[in-house]
């Protein structure tokens, strides 16, 4: 699976520990940036991010900022991208069975590393159910094609 990662500096040190626990052979992991924890604008990452997901160049995307509200309102201005702001294990487990989020975003401030690392796995290791929530998200896609943004 690919995944590309982005982060501002306020994610930049729990963007590094998450690309670490994410496998070579498993996963083909693309960063985007930042680099460092020198200031950065965190449109710039999670839009780049969206894009790569949005365009088929990665199959998933994970975004950390301080908070998470900052990378979650950018890529969801992105056609074609859920992203889902997750704090917790069942929020991150419903993210993908009931809206098939496509990118994960964390709160570097917020979230420590051992929840972040298991909200990870939780994300990329659950399923979209499909069913009755396709229709919603098809609704959803709906809305975006005939909206000019």
């Amino acid at each position: 699976m690919k995944i590309a990662v982005g982060s501002d500096h306020a994610g930049f040190e729990l963007k590094e520990h998450i690309k670490g626990i994410l496998p070579a052979g498993e996963y083909d992991v693309t960063d985007v940036g930042t680099h460092s924890p020198e200031s950065v604008d965190y449109p710039d990452f999670g839009l780049e991010v969206a894009r790569r997901v949005a365009a088929g160049e990665a199959d998933r995307g994970i975004l950390i900022c301080g908070t998470g509200i900052g990378m979650s309102i950018a890529a969801n201005k992105v056609r074609g991208i859920r992203a889902a702001l997750v704090c917790d294990l069942y929020t991150a487990a419903q993210s993908r069975r009931h809206n098939d989020a496509n990118v994960l975003v964390l709160a570097g401030r917020v979230t420590g590393k051992g929840l972040a690392e298991e909200i990870v796995k939780t994300w990329l290791s659950t399923e979209f159910e499909g069913g009755r929530h396709l229709g919603r998200l098809k609704k959803i896609e709906a809305f975006e094609k005939n909206t000019d943004r």
